[in-house]
């Protein structure tokens, strides 16, 4: 299709099931000028073309399991309705074009996929990476033109990296092999090209969530193998909303702090002669509590108990949601926000310990919930958002209260969606 078909089946309906299916009833309004901006973008960048097609790829949220997926652990989540879209056509020169609003454009010449020093940390990596790992897997590689814009906030704990490079990973799929990698593959790559061409140290979970979509657990135990077990939960059947708050600044600059975690944890396991945490239980920590402390620091000794603990809830929780029980997963989500604080320890960086902005969230958020619903860090930590499960009858003041502390509009309500996915 051309722009104008394109824009023509956004402006007549054509796309309002689907859209409503992505963003919910924001589906047919904002999702859908949305769209047709990125078709205009586009048109006024590159010019229009014959094969355009839309692509969606959508952040996502950690209900439970903080910091458990890099040592094998247990983890829910769910992919929401805010997401990067991408407008590409496939072209015959071997060069990917990428323009993001905001940013430059990268162009990566297919012919040659070595990491490139300078682009660490960069968009570019992302996709030099995921066309690597596609081509050393014996799958198809070509080029394309794409112009991308998004409403995932960077460094809110959302996962727009992991969006950005599931995003690249499925065009990709379906320009070059005709839509048969799976998103479970397709999520592994994009993993792939965060930890060797972006360089850094992240789990699985953010890329696994962003490509398979709805509300899942996942067993990490075989990284290469995780099992997804697909779950149903609608807070808004329980007369609550699930909301982020943004709190504080991104951790984007912090990923010392951030690496320190799956370090720790691993440090300890290597006690246990294992490489990660999976499989040791609290009391082999308590047998060995000393020497671990002796060797690493208390701080090390709490990250490893909080895994423990955090895997067990994870498992818990999901089997709450199975089985309709909400107040329990509502008390397990809150048991594991308290766990991130006292044991995990990335509410705030050490190396800004006048940033507050997450404790001071969290702080307020319990006071006025007063028991009900939920909070927690959200993410990786050290700045960002706040998770919370939050009753109808306490929105607007919950809103009210979050505005004061921080910025308008620093809420974003959320609903829970697929992963990424052609739209048209």
């Amino acid at each position: 299709m051309n722009a104008q078909q394109i824009l023509r089946a956004i402006g007549n309906g054509e796309l309002d099931q689907t859209l409503i299916r992505l963003y919910g009833a924001d589906g047919p309004g904002y999702a859908a000028k949305r769209c047709q901006a990125a078709v205009e973008g586009f048109v006024e960048r590159f010019g229009d073309n014959e094969q355009l097609h839309l692509f969606s790829s959508p952040g996502r949220v950690e209900l439970i399991g903080n910091h458990t997926d890099h040592n094998h652990g247990c983890v829910m989540a769910g992919a929401v309705n805010m997401d990067i879209l991408a407008v590409a056509c496939p072209t015959e020169d071997n060069i990917i074009r990428v323009k993001s609003v905001g940013h430059k454009q990268d162009d990566i010449d297919l012919s040659d996929l070595t990491p490139q020093q300078q682009e660490s940390t960069h968009s570019a990596s992302l996709i030099r990476g995921t066309a690597f790992d596609f081509a050393r897997k014996g799958r198809k590689i070509g080029g394309f033109t794409a112009y991308t814009t998004s409403d995932v906030p960077k460094g809110s704990g959302l996962s727009s990296s992991a969006a950005f490079e599931v995003l690249i990973g499925s065009i990709l799929n379906h320009f070059y092999n005709e839509g048969k990698i799976s998103p479970e593959q397709i999520a592994i790559t994009a993993q792939f090209a965060e930890n060797v061409y972006f360089g850094k140290p992240s789990g699985l979970m953010d890329q696994m969530v962003c490509s398979v979509g709805n509300i899942v657990g996942i067993d990490f135990n075989d990284p290469q193998k995780p099992v997804i077990r697909p779950l149903c939960l609608s807070p808004e059947e329980s007369g609550h909303r699930l909301v982020i708050v943004s709190a504080g600044h991104g951790h984007a600059d912090l990923t010392d702090e951030y690496a320190a975690i799956p370090a720790e944890m691993k440090a300890v396991a290597s006690l246990f002669d294992a490489p990660v945490l999976r499989g040791i239980g609290y009391d082999d920590l308590m047998k060995k509590s000393a020497e671990i402390r002796k060797q690493y620091g208390d701080r090390a000794l709490l990250r490893a108990i909080h895994f423990v603990k955090e895997n067990q809830r994870a498992i818990l929780a999901a089997d709450a949601v199975e089985n309709k029980d909400f107040l329990a997963f509502l008390s397990l989500l809150n048991a594991s926000g308290d766990s991130s604080l006292l044991c995990l320890q990335n509410i705030s960086a050490a190396s800004e310990p006048t940033s507050q902005g997450i404790a001071l969230a969290l702080a307020a958020a319990k006071d006025l919930l007063e028991g009900e619903g939920a909070c927690r860090v959200h993410g990786g930590g050290f700045g960002g958002t706040m998770l919370a499960i939050v009753p109808d009858n306490k929105m607007e003041a919950f809103i009210y209260r979050m505005e004061q502390l921080f910025e308008k509009d620093c809420c974003h309500c959320l609903t829970f969606r697929q992963g990424a996915t052609k739209i048209i």
